[in-house]
């Protein structure tokens, strides 16, 4: 049997009493891989031999203090969490400790369930940070030329991973790039993904086209001349000036004015515009990349968007993939987000309980990546202490849940959605036993538990506890 964790917490102090204690009840509490140092001047050399997994440190020893380890160990393992051990008189110092980079601070003489409970929530958040580092490391390692393009986005998916080294393939190019993706999948990260891989010194520059009218999307983009229109008191450069060797990300592509369709077509084959009032054109060397959550092709076939732009947007297109058809990035994604939305809220990142995990496998997250990042920022702004608690994304899909939006695509009525989930043969069943089918189906896919069950079918905990213990008697 492997001790546990995987590499040695190390408990540093000057007092071998206390180390002796401190390991004993650590390893009656199942936490048996650890190392003991009580000469300060050792720590750097064990961590860098050892690959300690979480560090308890002692503010005052003889040679080197805890305040002077603790800067030199976040600075050189900015993953591994540190643990302060302090008197009750040295709280101040403790307490800018935490500021400095510590995970937490333990007063002396230390309760046993405390040392423990904190020991164990640094390892969690080692081991998270270790995780996403892993997984970055095995999506990138050796196959991309940029990997610093794609930083920025969370996922160890395999489709997202052909995405990359499709990107990659296309980046050097000046040929329009058409991403597409339900909303909320990260258009725009994968547009700065494509310019950042190109190696393209000017800016990547970002415009929402959607509900501009001709007018406003013809300022915006190309600009005017001074005195071209009442209110036109100076030169404007348009959006496509600003982005001269660099990239122009166009967003929501498909809600595009056919009249500013025409104008698109005419820059994207002449490379060049005219800014408003002006009679000479401009040229432009900017790629442009557009995206949307529309279906551009069913459009065209509609009449809705001219087939010309159509084909010259679609040299190189990329489909994101919906964050249903790659839930394995969501625990990743939940752990970032809880980083992210802690250090702008200025909390201590909270550890997710098991079973918020379980809880969003069952979702089918219409929004998407940008729907769970609102959840877990929402979350977190509630968030008092200890371990995250789940009531506010309960409440949040149960809410969905009443409106019939829980478990279902965006796109369709509520009616065409009910009606897909369900399959009937030639002998319909009684309702009693459509009844246990779905007691059954919603307790194998939330792992037997029964209150994550109970919110997949619009139910109270109690009221799906007395349908099994129903069922049971029979």
């Amino acid at each position: 049997m492997s001790q546990y964790p995987r590499f040695p917490v190390l408990l540093v102090d000057d007092e071998d009493q206390f180390l002796q204690s401190a390991s004993f009840s650590l390893r009656t509490s199942g936490i048996g891989n650890i190392e003991r140092c009580s000469d300060s001047r050792q720590v750097m050399n064990l961590i860098e031999s050892k690959q300690i997994s979480a560090v308890l440190l002692d503010i005052m020893m003889p040679y080197l203090t805890g305040k002077e380890l603790l800067p030199r160990i976040t600075q050189q393992y900015p993953n591994l969490p540190v643990i302060i051990l302090t008197a009750l008189n040295e709280i101040d110092s403790a307490v800018e400790c935490m500021r400095s980079g510590a995970f937490d601070y333990l007063v002396k003489p230390i309760d046993k369930q405390r040392l423990v409970s904190t020991i164990n929530r640094a390892l969690e958040y080692g081991e998270v940070k270790h995780e996403n580092t892993r997984l970055k490391e095995s999506l990138l390692s050796g196959k991309l030329e940029h990997p610093e393009a794609f930083n920025q986005i969370i996922t160890g998916n395999k489709s997202m991973r052909a995405v990359f080294s499709y990107i990659e393939a296309i980046a050097g190019t000046s040929l329009p790039v058409l991403i597409s993706g339900e909303t909320g999948t990260g258009k725009e990260l994968i547009a700065k993904a494509i310019h950042m891989a190109s190696g393209r010194t000017g800016e990547c520059v970002p415009v929402n086209v959607a509900g501009l009218d001709d007018n406003l999307f013809s300022d915006t983009l190309f600009g005017h001349e001074k005195g071209a229109f009442t209110g036109a008191d100076s030169r404007r450069v348009g959006l496509i000036g600003k982005a001269i060797n660099g990239t122009l990300f166009l967003d929501e592509i498909g809600d595009l004015k056919m009249e500013s369709q025409v104008k698109l077509l005419r820059l994207l084959e002449e490379r060049s515009y005219y800014p408003i009032g002006s009679d000479s054109p401009l040229t432009t060397n900017a790629r442009i990349i557009v995206a949307t959550n529309a279906d551009i092709a069913e459009k065209q076939r509609k009449g809705e968007f001219r087939s010309d732009l159509y084909y010259r947007l679609a040299g190189h297109q990329i489909r994101i993939p919906a964050l249903r058809d790659r839930k394995e990035d969501i625990r990743a994604l939940v752990n970032h987000f809880l980083e992210k939305s802690s250090e702008e809220l200025g909390k201590k990142i909270p550890t997710p309980p098991e079973e918020l995990f379980l809880l969003l496998n069952t979702y089918r997250f219409p929004g998407n990546v940008r729907e769970l990042r609102g959840m877990v920022y929402d979350a977190v702004s509630r968030h008092k202490s200890g371990m995250l608690s789940m009531d506010s994304f309960k409440e949040y899909l149960s809410m969905l849940n009443s409106a019939g939006m829980s478990f279902s695509p965006e796109s369709e009525s509520t009616e065409v959605k009910i009606a897909g989930k369900i399959k009937f043969g030639d002998e319909l069943p009684s309702i009693k036993e459509a009844e246990d089918l779905l007691v059954k189906e919603a307790l194998e896919r939330s792992g037997g538990n029964q209150s994550i069950a109970a919110s997949m079918l619009g139910l109270t905990r109690s009221a799906l506890n007395k349908r099994i213990n129903r069922k049971d008697d029979e």
